[in-house]
């Protein structure tokens, strides 16, 4: 059974970009925010690493079905994931009591 073709393929593939486009974009003010914060205390890590392995699914899938739109924006929305992943964790390790081994300044003799 084949759904009806309530839209022609070039309006489905132009809503398919643009949903793309405004769910990718929307990770952007995070990552900026954490940047400037230097802290992403109020993001959980783990569902970030479980939202960044769906992503990874999806790009795998994306690239599977030939499809440019799901691939792309799973590709950067991964990208952008993972740098916010990273600096959790760099930002995490950096605040905590007592301290990070990349603070030199914060160890005692």
């Amino acid at each position: 059974m084949t759904p009806p073709d309530l839209f022609p393929r070039w309006a489905l593939e132009w809503i398919g970009s643009t949903a793309a486009f405004s769910t990718t974009a929307s990770f952007v003010p995070q990552l900026v925010r954490v940047w400037r914060r230097k802290s992403a205390s109020d993001i959980s890590l783990t569902m970030f690493l479980l939202f960044s392995f769906g992503l990874a699914c999806w790009l795998i899938y994306g690239v599977g079905i030939g499809s440019g739109p799901v691939t792309v924006a799973n590709a950067v929305t991964l990208a952008l994931s993972l740098a916010i992943l990273v600096l959790k964790l760099r930002y995490d390790r950096r605040n905590r009591p007592g301290g990070s081994e990349w603070s030199s300044d914060k160890i005692k003799p």
